[in-house]
């Protein structure tokens, strides 16, 4: 457990001296296993004080260079810049009751108000007697009823083997303060195909509008402090395996 944690570290270092702190895109590896993640901030011009509708993207993929099934990934952590808020009372809860054994579509259509952001996900699915194919489902994420008095997304997948079901995952968004950072995030990944399935794609792109007061509310807001707004995440595998990375998005005012 030690070597993971050392190679964690040396890894870290290594970003921080290959990309510096103004990173957008990044990839790297720890033996064949090579994991790649962006994140993006739109719009790029932002008001220096108070806050305005942003949207947040973020793309994670992971390969394997040698050509073996790669770790399952346990989970994501991603700390957000601090200098922005999330406004999820400003929109509809979707109950998670209305969202099991629905398939994307169905979820969509029952939550519509609800949904604050699409993305992507793949896994690689090896179930023994059978060669390996990838396994694609549109994901969803649905402002939630709030756990603890916290922001609570649930994000929505469907898988069809073993069996068809749909997959949902609790996201809560947790206030923080650490230095640049003011909310954490944890993503916990639901076993997929039975446990044969091993993630490869997790695409996100989260900042839903909506109007209240007469004006233009977004389920994330921000502002632009020092050009830039940052994303530090760390991807777990359940070999052991951790991945650090720290990613901006390059923003400007007006004028």
């Amino acid at each position: 457990m030690k070597g993971r944690f050392a190679k964690a570290a040396v890894l870290a270092v290594g970003l921080v001296l290959a990309f510096g702190a103004t990173a957008s895109g990044i990839e790297a590896c720890i033996g064949p296993l090579c994991v790649s993640s962006t994140v993006d901030v739109q719009p790029r011009e932002l008001p220096a004080k108070g806050n305005a509708p942003v949207t947040l993207e973020s793309t994670t993929r992971i390969r394997v260079k040698d050509g073996s099934t790669p770790p399952t990934l346990d989970a994501i952590d991603f700390l957000i810049d601090k200098h922005g808020a999330v406004n999820s009372k400003a929109f509809p809860v979707c109950p998670r009751a209305k969202l099991e054994g629905a398939t994307p579509s169905q979820a969509r259509k029952r939550c519509a108000a609800a949904l604050v952001g699409k993305g992507t996900g793949k896994a690689l699915v090896t179930i023994p007697g059978q060669a390996p194919f990838q396994m694609t489902s549109p994901v969803s994420f649905f402002n939630a009823a709030p756990t603890g008095g916290k922001p609570t997304l649930i994000a929505h997948a469907y898988e069809t083997v073993p069996a068809p079901q749909a997959l949902l995952v609790p996201i809560v968004i947790e206030r923080v303060g650490k230095g640049r950072y003011g909310f954490h995030v944890r993503v916990e990944m639901p076993e997929v195909a039975g446990g044969f399935g091993a993630p490869t794609l997790a695409e996100a792109s989260v900042g839903a509008t909506r109007k209240q007061g007469g004006r233009k509310v977004g389920y994330i807001s921000a502002h632009c402090s020092g050009g830039r707004l940052q994303v530090e995440g760390k991807l777990t595998f359940t070999n052991g395996d951790s991945f650090p990375t720290t990613l901006t998005s390059p923003c400007h005012t007006p004028g």
